[in-house]
C-alpha cells in the first residue's frame, strides 16, 4: 500500500483501500473461525470497518465501469459459488457451534443493485422511459421482497422454498442486513465525500447507542466509524488493478481459515 502522488495529489488509491480491507477482514476472520479456541476479542474490531469500505469501493466501481451489468453479474456469480462452497465446506468440515455464513458478495449485489436501479429509475424519469422506471423500483424493492418470502418460508417449515436463498441475494439474510442501504447513500452522495463521511458517522453513531456500556465487548459495530479515515484520504485514483485476485481471496481465505480451525478443534483440542 502507497501514497498515491498524480497531479500534486497524496492519499489512497483504490488498490489500496481494497489492501486495507483485505488485511483488516483477515484479522477478523482470524477471530470468527478461532473465538471457539480463545482468540482475543479485539481481534474482531479489525473487521468492523472493511464492509464501509467496501461499500465505498463498491460505489466507486459502478460509477466508473463500461459495463454495470457484467459488475452486477459478476456480483451475483461470486454470491452463488461462495453458497455453494459454504454448503460443501461444512459437509466435511465442522467446527463447534461455528457456523459459515460469510458472504459479502450479497451484500456488495445489492448495494450495486440499488445503485443501478437509482440510476434507471433518474434516467426514466428524464426521459420519460416508464419502462426503466419499473425497472429502477424493481431493483430496489427486490431483495426486501425475498426477504418476506424467505421469512415467510422459515416460520411455515417451507425449506424447499427456502433454498432460494442459496440463488437470489436478500436484505435481511445478507452479513449487514439493511446497513447495505449505507452503501446505497454513499451512492446518491458520491460526488460529496464530507455528505458520505457523515453519513457514516450517524450509522455507527445509530450502533453506538444500542447500548453504550458495551461498546468494547459485543456492541463494537460503531467502529465502521474508523472507515472515514482512508476514505477521507482516498484520492479518487484506481492504483493497481489486482481485481481477480480480491475475487479469489475472498472465499478462499474463509474456507481454508474455517478447514484449518476445524482441523486443529477436532484432533487437538
Amino acid at each position: 500500500m502507497h501514497a498515491q502522488i498524480e497531479n500534486g495529489k497524496r492519499g489512497f488509491t483504490t488498490f489500496d483501500l481494497k489492501v486495507l480491507g483485505v488485511v483488516f477482514m483477515f484479522i477478523d476472520h482470524i477471530h470468527e473461525m478461532f473465538s471457539i479456541m480463545g482468540a482475543p476479542a479485539w481481534l474482531d474490531w479489525f473487521g468492523r470497518p472493511v464492509a464501509t469500505l467496501f461499500f465505498f469501493i463498491s460505489v466507486e466501481g459502478f460509477s466508473h465501469t463500461s459495463n454495470k451489468e457484467k459488475y452486477l453479474k459478476r456480483l451475483w456469480l461470486g454470491f452463488f459459488l461462495m453458497n455453494i462452497g459454504n454448503y460443501l465446506v461444512q459437509r466435511f468440515f465442522s467446527l463447534g457451534d461455528v457456523g459459515l455464513m460469510n458472504n459479502i458478495f450479497s451484500d456488495l449485489f445489492i448495494a450495486v443493485l440499488s445503485m443501478y436501479g437509482i440510476e434507471l429509475i433518474s434516467k426514466g424519469y428524464k426521459e420519460k422511459a416508464y419502462g426503466k422506471l419499473f425497472k429502477g423500483i424493481l431493483c430496489l424493492i427486490l431483495p426486501v421482497l425475498i426477504s418476506i418470502i424467505l421469512i415467510y418460508a422459515l416460520t411455515n417449515g417451507t425449506m424447499a422454498l427456502f433454498t432460494l436463498s442459496y440463488i437470489f441475494p436478500s436484505t435481511m439474510f445478507s452479513e449487514n442486513s439493511i446497513m447495505i442501504y449505507l452503501a446505497t447513500a454513499m451512492y446518491v452522495f458520491r460526488k460529496n465525500r464530507t455528505v458520505q463521511c457523515l453519513a457514516i458517522a450517524v450509522v455507527a453513531g445509530l450502533f453506538a447507542s444500542r447500548d453504550v456500556s458495551s461498546l468494547l465487548t459485543w456492541n463494537t459495530q460503531w467502529m465502521m466509524i474508523f472507515a472515514i479515515i482512508p476514505i477521507a484520504l482516498y484520492n479518487g485514483e484506481r492504483g493497481k488493478s489486482m481485481k481477480q485476485f480480491f475475487y479469489v481471496f475472498y472465499p478462499a481465505h474463509i474456507w481454508l481459515l474455517y478447514i484449518l480451525a476445524s482441523i486443529i478443534y477436532t484432533h487437538f483440542i
